[in-house]
């Protein structure tokens, strides 16, 4: 076949290599309007990190300010939180990885800055609404038995180096401890059971010399761990996210007091996200007043530091097999309830609210975040792809600093 003129320069065209032709993303779409002034309502809320934020950039903080944020797959999934993480981290330095669950949660576990392997190193992660509250679950919804054999491993990358490993946990049966190998350097812990045979929580902080990447724990005894935290002894910012896959507000309100406030002691989070929602909304029968009720009590739970919080409004879902516009689908009306309820509550709290929904664009986003010719949003309509969660977690991030942006100018204004 004799291709001449314009053929042969198609034809040449696609034989040309993905290094000739480089490839070049779609533009991200615009972030979309909101019921609340530039994304955040209740913005004032946030002035306790907004003063830690502003240390850190005049160089008269020394430890780092910590972001805390507590909710259901799209916080487990760590990508939303990790494009905060590495915005965060670019402008005021990087702080460590900061808090982690006790092991690996689930198969596929990817969170970002480090990879977590275990060997004999059972976990559980009990989503508390689904069943009898279970004895000694802490903020991160999991909780690790261990006994000699075992090992968990802890990799980091350069932006996640520490100098500091804090672990909660407590002895089961017999006085047991924890030994830490990173580099060179070697540190224990040890977990006593008191003279009336009862265990009690306590947290545990190792320091070492210098910044690791990598760290070995292996316990020596039999005990039950909550939580592993990587951090530095140095200015910066860390993001923690702690997320259970189908967790609701309700898991977060039935978890132990005890060991949460043990925990929010020890972290001392600067500022406290919780991103619960979907599951709420998806989930038959909502009542709109036994929601308010759990949603007040897990406010209870994390403001018990006075830490800022903030409540990420439940984001646009599509659920399959109803007829709708979007697509031939509908956001289930119960997201809406969760929504109002969220919103009402902040303001009488003082709570800070980001309006989620709004910006991915409102009703029908997932539909079409889902059909863009690079799909922001997973065929299901309720998780998004990676460059949708690097995207939305990047909207959320622009809020944030230009709340803080606009915070700073009008303090300078003042003074």
């Amino acid at each position: 076949m004799n291709l001449g003129g314009a053929g042969a320069a198609v034809l040449m065209l696609g034989m040309q290599s993905g290094t000739e032709v480089p490839y070049v993303p779609m533009p991200a779409p615009e972030a979309g309007a909101s019921v609340c002034p530039k994304g955040i309502c209740g913005v004032e809320a946030l002035e306790g990190v907004f003063e830690a934020l502003a240390a850190t950039e005049a160089g008269t903080r020394d430890r780092p300010v910590h972001i805390l944020q507590i909710g259901d797959s799209h916080t487990a999934g760590d990508r939303i939180t990790g494009a905060l993480r590495a915005r965060m981290q670019a402008r005021f330095g990087a702080g460590g990885r900061g808090v982690l669950p006790p092991g690996v949660p689930y198969a596929g576990y990817a969170p970002m800055q480090v990879e977590m392997t275990a060997t004999d190193w059972p976990m559980r992660t009990d989503v508390l609404a689904r069943g009898v509250m279970p004895i000694g679950v802490g903020l991160s919804g999991g909780e690790a038995d261990v006994s000699d054999g075992a090992t968990l491993t802890i990799t980091a990358e350069p932006n996640g180096a520490f100098d500091q490993v804090q672990i909660c946990g407590e002895a089961w049966q017999a006085d047991g401890e924890l030994t830490l190998t990173a580099g060179a350097e070697t540190q224990t812990m040890g977990f006593a059971v008191r003279e009336d045979e009862a265990s009690q929580p306590e947290c545990q902080t190792a320091t070492f010399d210098k910044p690791q990447t990598q760290i070995d724990i292996r316990p020596t005894g039999r005990l039950k761990l909550y939580d592993v935290r990587l951090t530095r002894r140095a200015a910066g910012v860390q993001v923690s996210n702690l997320g259970v896959v189908g967790a609701t507000m309700q898991d977060l309100a039935l978890r132990d007091s005890s060991i949460a406030w043990l925990e929010l002691a020890a972290w001392t989070p600067d500022l406290i996200i919780l991103a619960f929602g979907v599951n709420e909304g998806f989930a038959p029968n909502l009542d709109p007043r036994e929601y308010e009720l759990w949603l007040r009590q897990a406010l209870m739970v994390v403001r018990s530091m006075d830490a800022p919080v903030l409540i990420l409004g439940a984001p646009e879902g599509l659920k399959p097999g109803t007829v709708g516009p979007c697509g031939g689908r509908s956001a289930p009306e119960a997201l809406a309830v969760v929504r109002d309820v969220q919103r009402r509550i902040a303001a009488e709290l003082g709570v800070a609210y980001w309006d989620w929904y709004g910006r991915m664009g409102g009703d029908c986003s997932a539909e079409r975040l889902a059909t863009l010719s690079e799909p922001y949003m997973r065929p299901d309509r309720v998780h998004f792809t990676s460059i949708g969660a690097e995207w939305i977690g990047g909207v959320l991030s622009d809020d944030l600093m230009g709340a803080y942006d606009r915070w700073t100018v009008a303090q300078g204004e003042a003074d």
